[in-house]
């Protein structure tokens, strides 16, 4: 839901001069694009979006089945790829950069904070918990819970 709701609402809301600009997750990875920063445009989409909705989509999938104490398909090979990821899912480094650069426009402009940004790091802190209650020991141990 975190996730849902981070990438459906605005951001940051920035007021200038009688003129409002709002944006998303989505819309500032695009926004990036459009002003030639691709590589880093996409790099934002992958890291706030794409990695931390297939993380939370193979936990689910991998370990929901295991509370049932069965198995996904091709659950070890699943987790393997999610373990190799998790580095790359870095919401604590965009909320940092994120915050930084706020700050740092709140001297040029109004900054009206979105539900986005507060749904996000929620979401951060969510994944890190979710990251801390299922280390790779403790998932291969519930692997071995399973086999029959």
């Amino acid at each position: 839901m975190l996730l849902l709701l981070s990438n459906l609402y605005p951001l940051v809301v920035l007021q200038l001069n009688g003129a409002t600009r709002e944006t998303t997750l989505i819309g500032a990875a695009i926004g990036l694009y459009q002003e030639g920063y691709g590589l880093i445009g996409a790099l934002v989409l992958l890291t706030t979006v794409l990695i931390p909705s297939f993380q939370i989509a193979s936990l689910l999938y991998v370990l929901i089945p295991l509370r049932g104490r069965r198995r996904a398909k091709r659950q070890n090979e699943l987790f393997r790829t999610l373990v190799r990821l998790r580095p790359w899912a870095m919401p604590e480094v965009f909320m940092l950069g994120a915050l930084v650069a706020l700050f740092k426009l709140a001297a040029l402009a109004e900054v009206v904070p979105g539900i986005s940004l507060a749904c996000y790091g929620a979401l951060m802190l969510t994944l890190a918990g979710l990251t801390s209650v299922t280390p790779t020991e403790q998932f291969w141990h519930w692997v071995e819970g399973t086999r029959t």
